[in-house]
């Protein structure tokens, strides 16, 4: 099982993105944990240490995808 997480700050771009890209992923051969960071601001750090700069990003294997552009990491914090 691979594992995925999507992380997000709640704004429209990032909702579309979820439903896009994260609810495709095949369950059977990822793990997916979606993150919202404007409610859990605690999990900042562990998004940029997997090389996250903006949301909403896809992390893959600890393999950073941004997709679109909703937000700075640093307006999270």
């Amino acid at each position: 099982m691979i594992n995925a997480t999507f992380f997000h700050a709640g704004c429209p771009v990032c909702v579309a993105a979820e439903q896009q890209f994260a609810q495709a992923l095949d369950p059977a051969r990822y793990a997916v944990e979606v993150v919202h960071l404007g409610q859990d601001s605690s999990r900042v750090a562990e998004a940029e240490s997997v090389g996250v700069q903006s949301v909403p990003a896809l992390v893959i294997d600890g393999q950073a995808f941004h997709i679109n552009f909703g937000a700075p990491l640093s307006a999270l914090k």
